[in-house]
């Protein structure tokens, strides 16, 4: 089984005088990187969050945003005096652009702008902290329960790439010993076309071996079929977190089936290493979304 990195989870509670929504998103990352977004109420309950998600998420880039609505109306508001300032300046600048008067009442001008007036900060009763990271815990699990199906998917798709790999890996095997018949049946046709010049029967056959074993790819493509099975037994492990392994492995293939590639010295041949390397990109790109 395995789990994606990217996903999205949403949790919310109510309190009495509150509703608290939580939303988490997270993408793929090397490691865990988690950005907040908190009301000032909830920040001596950031590191709680945090811990909850380094638990459970593991790795990713995560981004958490926390709102809480008052749903009472006894909210204490207070005169948001650095956007009142900012509003006056432009007001003023703008009266004498246009040489207009400015307004008659001020305080009626400015409060009637939007965001005047902001929730007063307070730190949150013992119930509001328990019931936003009871929404944070519902938010987590519906972001894993996300990355589940993501990491179905995955599964299939890496399965579908595998069995691609492999039967390309059976094609070569035609091409390989009609390439072995031509190499030699060239030489042979090069070396009869010199006249004059003798030569040891049997040195050449001791030549021409140990130029097609130089050339024989048995190993790349036994080891190849391994790592094969190996990624494919990896992504059916029952802990999840294979994604840096399945990496390594797939650079693994990548080295065998370039070595066959420059082995190849088969138009044929290559165009199906051409083929093998296009699946296994496909493979290396969504291994980067891997837990």
């Amino acid at each position: 089984m395995i789990l994606s990195m990217t996903g999205f989870g949403k949790g919310i509670a109510v309190t009495p005088t509150l509703k608290i929504t939580v939303e988490i998103k997270s993408l793929n990352s090397k490691q865990l990187d988690v950005s907040m977004r908190v009301p000032g109420m909830f920040r001596e309950a950031d590191l709680q969050v945090r811990r909850l998600i380094a638990k459970d998420l593991e790795r990713g880039k995560v981004d958490v945003i926390v709102q809480a609505e008052d749903t009472a109306g006894t909210a204490p508001m207070c005169i948001n005096t650095s956007v009142l300032r900012a509003y006056k300046e432009q007001l003023e600048a703008l009266a004498s652009d246009l040489q207009i008067a400015w307004p008659a009442d001020w305080y009626a001008t400015l409060l009637r702008l939007p965001d005047a007036l902001k929730p007063q900060t307070t730190a949150a009763e013992q119930e509001q902290v328990d019931a936003m990271l009871k929404a944070s815990a519902d938010a987590i699990e519906a972001l894993r329960e996300f990355r589940r199906r993501e990491g179905t998917k995955l599964e299939a798709f890496f399965s579908e790439k595998l069995a691609a790999i492999a039967e390309l890996l059976t094609q070569v095997e035609p091409f390989e010993q009609e390439r072995v018949k031509r190499i030699r049946e060239r030489l042979e046709d090069n070396l009869s076309r010199l006249e004059g010049i003798d030569y040891d029967r049997g040195r050449l056959e001791q030549e021409l071996i140990f130029y097609i074993e130089k050339l024989d790819v048995t190993e790349e493509k036994t080891r190849l079929r391994a790592h094969l099975s190996y990624f494919a037994e990896t992504l059916a492990l029952p802990t999840p977190g294979q994604g840096k392994k399945l990496g390594f492995i797939a650079q693994e293939m990548g080295r065998e089936i370039n070595t066959l590639g420059s082995k190849s010295n088969n138009a044929e041949m290559q165009q199906i290493v051409v083929r093998m390397k296009d699946e296994l990109e496909q493979i290396k790109e969504q291994v980067l979304n891997v837990l």
